[in-house]
């Protein structure tokens, strides 16, 4: 095996971890906000219930992983490329695979939603379909992620056959961008500091998505290569250290926010007696969970690293990305979780 080869591997259990953890956070987050049929009221299937955060969680984390691995080609630098063409020739069609996931998965959870937004429907028609993108923010939204991460591959095919002669970042803005639909479709539509979370929430979802996906095309694909790393961990960091700070502050102001806008439950009680309190302070404890790892990965860890010494950072990033999957699954049920009382 050559060195290019063995410095270039694939850490696939990391990879299986996330989603692992992503998947479980949203079952969780569904056994919290379960509720008894109110009598006289169709409801949705049960399939349809739990299925639509399973394939949200899934559509989020494709776009992670295509966010991710474009991010790494800025992180490992464009200088070397005897060095790292043979982790970007292992990221490039990856990068196209989780686009194409994250446009088929959004068609899925279209579809998924169409069938909420009719439940008792037997059979679902394009009609239908079009009904709810027509009506409902979210379908419009669904449709333009579709649209916009189809893009995203297609940019990942030519930079296939031309290399970095497509900007990295382009990729990386294009993938934000597709980012910024569906987070304005979901709570405090009507609330009078709308405006406020709408940008707030466009910055939370981006932050944990650069923060996660950054870190985690590293781990999968740079943990053999030491040269590589000591170069980018230290660039990530600073980029890092921007994305917790984001993500933290303005999780808990849309969090508040929410709970406030509900006159009809003090926040007290809205925090700990309803599901989307308790999704929230969920997330809260992952998010204080994922800061210890990152600070023991930026001042035990990489270190050590810079000198192109051994180290567990895989084992340690891998349980800090599991925990940020958990993080994500939480995240997908909050959306949707109802602030009342359970």
């Amino acid at each position: 095996m050559t060195r290019a080869e063995t410095t270039s591997q694939v850490r696939w259990a990391t990879l299986l971890c996330v989603v692992t953890a992503g998947l479980l956070g949203a079952l969780i987050g569904v056994a919290l906000t379960a509720s008894a049929p109110i009598p006289g009221v169709v409801e949705p299937s049960e399939v349809v219930s739990a299925a639509i955060p399973i394939v949200r969680v899934l559509m989020d984390l494709s776009a992670v992983a295509t966010i991710g691995l474009a991010l790494l080609s800025v992180l490992v630098g464009y200088d070397r490329p005897k060095l790292t063409e043979p982790v970007l020739r292992k990221a490039r069609p990856a990068a196209v695979a989780a686009a194409l996931v994250w446009a088929a998965t959004s068609v899925v959870a279209l579809i998924l939603q169409t069938a909420e937004f009719k439940p008792g429907t037997a059979t679902l028609t394009p009609g239908d379909i079009g009904t709810y993108i027509a009506e409902v923010g979210a379908g419009k939204a669904l449709v333009i992620v579709a649209v916009l991460a189809l893009l995203h591959a297609g940019l990942g095919v030519f930079a296939l056959r031309k290399g970095e002669q497509v900007p990295a970042e382009v990729r990386v803005g294009l993938g934000m961008f597709a980012l910024l639909p569906l987070p304005v479709t979901g709570h405090a539509s009507n609330w009078s500091y709308h405006d406020y979370t709408m940008i707030s929430m466009e910055l939370h979802v981006m932050s944990a998505v650069a923060w996660c996906g950054g870190l985690g095309a590293m781990i999968v694909l740079l943990t053999a290569n030491r040269t590589l790393l000591a170069y980018a961990l230290p660039r990530f960091s600073k980029l890092a250290t921007l994305c917790l700070a984001l993500s933290a502050v303005t999780g808990l102001f849309n969090g508040i926010v929410e709970i406030l806008a509900n006159p009809t439950i003090g926040f007290w009680a809205g925090l700990f007696t309803t599901p989307y309190g308790q999704l929230m302070l969920l997330k809260v404890l992952c998010t204080a969970v994922i800061a210890a790892l990152a600070a023991n990965l930026r001042w035990r860890l990489m270190p050590r690293i810079m000198r192109h010494q051994r180290t567990a950072i895989a084992s340690w990033a891998t349980v800090e990305l599991a925990v940020m999957g958990l993080a994500f699954g939480f995240a997908v049920v909050l959306t949707r979780a109802p602030v009342t009382a359970s």
